[in-house]
C-alpha cells in the first residue's frame, strides 16, 4: 500500500543542542535503512519549513504506524497520512 505522509517537526526550543543533533543523526540512519529496504520510497523537503512530504510503500496501516512511531523524532512530530491508490488515467503499469 502506498501512503503520502507529511511530517512537521517541532523540537522544543529549550532542547539541549547536543541531544537534538543525536536525535537527528539517529533519525537519518533510520530513514536511510527504510529507504534502502524500499519502505520509504521518496522524501522531499518542504522549502522554508522543518517538514517533509514522503511516500511510503508498506503492507498495511499497521506497518506504516509501526515505522512512523519508530522514528526517533516521532514525539516531536505532527504527522498527516493519506492513503493512495492507482488513478485509472495513469499511463504507468506500476507504482514506481
Amino acid at each position: 500500500m502506498l501512503f503520502h505522509v507529511r511530517m512537521d517537526v517541532h523540537l522544543p526550543s529549550d532542547m539541549d543542542p547536543a541531544q537534538a543533533e543525536r536525535l537527528k543523526a539517529t533519525e537519518k540512519a533510520y530513514s536511510h535503512e527504510l529507504q534502502r529496504a524500499g519502505k520509504w520510497r521518496h522524501i522531499w523537503r518542504i522549502a522554508g519549513e522543518y517538514a517533509n512530504y514522503s511516500i511510503f510503500d508498506v503492507a498495511d496501516n499497521q506497518e506504516l504506524h509501526d515505522l512512523l512511531t519508530g522514528l526517533p523524532l516521532f514525539p516531536y512530530m505532527h504527522i498527516e497520512v493519506t492513503p493512495l491508490c492507482r488513478h485509472p488515467s495513469s499511463i504507468h503499469e506500476d507504482d514506481r
